[in-house]
């Protein structure tokens, strides 16, 4: 559903179904343009040839940006056999497998070993640094790039499909529910490795990030036409700043209570606290977000605060520009 802005702006986390061609930079600027705000962020890049569920967060949303960096994300994956990329994925340079392509059996069996925690070897064709530089640019100009293996985590992964017309190229549909940080070209390139073949990433699409997606999300036509006759049409479209945070417990506060917290003081609730959680969310009398907040020993310190301190002992909304 969506909410309205805590003050002056656009405040809430708009959804994007990302087509695949622009980079999330661009549909972020794009957005950004739209919206007439500098605040914004995203909740995880895709590449430029992946599409599916981008997360921009708005305003006040961006201080929440860091609540959902560990959110799992989960993909539909074609996975091409029988070639291997130099960037792992379609957009590179291909060359023949020496062995022979895999049937699905073989597959089926090499999955059952990518499960759990694994470690993973980046692609060389990433945005990680080395030294300082970019690692994409680094192997665009013919140096070699050697990046450290990272544990992630593959929670399920399942073949939707299967074809073995071209049967030295048979084709996989994989979906994969993973942790955050997980490299699918990475993943596409190590199954034809496990299967004694080679296999690059040919088509990707996030179906959810965290609490959002794909279903839900809103294409970049309609976000051009709901902004046409200017940045509040797009208000419809946002979700609530805490939106993906219902795991994090409500705490009522009186208005005294809300006035403690837009001045950044701790604050013993009368209502007490629910349960206990490394975050709170705060809201007012009027059942507005007012902070996310830390507690311990029933005692309140605000972390983000969404409220600014007014004369009169009283909180207002901060400003969103």
């Amino acid at each position: 559903m969506a909410r309205a802005s805590l003050g002056p702006g656009l405040d809430g986390i708009l959804v994007v179904a990302k087509p695949a061609g622009p980079t999330s930079h661009d549909v972020v600027a794009l957005v950004r343009r739209l919206a007439a705000t500098k605040r914004v962020g995203h909740g995880g890049t895709l590449d430029p040839f992946a599409s599916g569920v981008l997360p921009i967060f708005l305003g006040h949303a961006t201080r929440v940006v860091e609540y959902h960096l560990g959110d799992r994300k989960a993909y539909r994956a074609t996975v091409c056999f029988g070639a291997s990329s130099t960037t792992d994925d379609l957009e590179g340079e291909l060359s023949p497998a020496t062995g022979p392509a895999p049937d699905r059996a073989a597959i089926e069996a090499a999955l059952r070993g990518f499960l759990g925690n694994i470690s993973q070897r980046p692609p060389a064709y990433s945005a990680i640094k080395v030294g300082g530089r970019r690692a994409y640019a680094m192997a665009r100009a013919g140096e070699t790039v050697t990046l450290a293996s990272r544990d992630v985590t593959i929670h399920e992964l399942t073949i939707m499909s299967w074809d073995d017309a071209d049967p030295d190229r048979p084709i996989a549909v994989v979906d994969l529910l993973c942790s955050a940080g997980t490299y699918v070209r990475a993943l596409a390139r190590d199954l034809g490795e496990a299967v004694g073949s080679a296999a690059y990433l040919g088509a990707l699409t996030r179906t959810a990030s965290g609490p959002f997606v794909l279903e839900d999300a809103t294409p970049l036509d309609d976000i051009r036409s709901a902004a046409a006759d200017g940045p509040a049409g797009l208000g419809p479209h946002l979700r609530p700043i805490d939106a993906g945070l219902e795991a994090l417990p409500e705490v009522a506060l009186t208005a005294a209570e809300v006035a403690a917290i837009a001045k950044g003081q701790f604050v013993r609730p009368a209502a007490g606290l629910p349960s206990a959680a490394e975050h709170y969310r705060l809201r007012g009398p009027g059942g507005q977000l007012v902070a996310i907040a830390t507690g311990s020993g029933g005692r309140l310190a605000p972390d983000k605060v969404f409220v600014a301190p007014v004369a009169g002992g009283h909180a207002g909304p901060t400003s969103a520009t």
